[in-house]
């Protein structure tokens, strides 16, 4: 639980300090704090509840009612359908697992062409430049913030750019961004960076990308 304490004394340090959120940030650090109880909590949860409801034979829904400081407040409801009458409910759920199509035997490529490698300079002149395009595409995104490069919706090979799970077939190719994410990397370099263009123009963030 460390992850959340350290959120929340962050939060208090700013309030502290009396300086304010602004709606940007204040959506990343709900959407933190979401796949933080996802990711530490849900799962104690459900490992101890699950046992103790094998004995029940029917359908049911619990909702735990958590008010800190508070003792927790258990409902049961047979409506499965019941986060339809809560405005903002949010299911907390993993991204789901993407179908592959199962291809045979290729033939042998023909020449590989020299590795390239990416270099990203910022507007203030600092520059990112690793051994290795995916590496350098992961620093960019651990910079701008997973969470702000996920809510653009972007795909590689089916894959969200950025997920919660690991895919069955590029897992690999997935890196750990932080806070649960992964980026995706199963491109060659000049889609990465056409892909980095991408979030910095949507993001209005100024850099210049290079292929070295």
């Amino acid at each position: 639980m460390s992850r959340l304490s350290d959120l929340y004394k962050a939060m208090e340090t700013l309030r502290r300090e009396e300086l304010s959120l602004n709606e940007d940030l204040e959506k990343q650090v709900n959407e933190l704090e979401e796949n933080i109880i996802k990711k530490e909590i849900l799962p104690i949860v459900t490992k101890t509840i699950a046992p103790a409801l094998k004995q029940v034979q029917r359908e049911l829904v619990l909702v735990v009612d958590y008010v800190p400081d508070s003792p927790i407040s258990v409902h049961l409801s047979r409506k499965r359908n019941f986060a339809a009458g809560i405005t903002d409910a949010k299911e907390i759920l993993p991204d789901p697992q993407v179908e592959h199509k199962v291809i045979g035997k290729t033939k042998p490529k023909g020449n590989i062409l020299p590795a390239t490698r990416l270099r990203i300079t910022l507007a203030d002149g600092k520059v990112i430049q690793e051994s290795q395009a995916a590496e350098t595409f992961r620093q960019f995104v651990m910079m701008v913030g997973p969470e702000r490069v996920r809510t653009l919706g972007m795909t590689q090979c089916k894959v969200p750019l950025i997920s919660n799970t690991l895919d069955s077939k590029y897992k690999r190719a997935q890196k750990p961004v932080g806070n649960g994410w992964y980026l995706m990397t199963n491109s060659n370099t000049q889609t990465k960076k056409r892909d980095i263009e991408h979030i910095a123009r949507e993001l209005n963030i100024k850099i210049k990308v290079d292929i070295i």
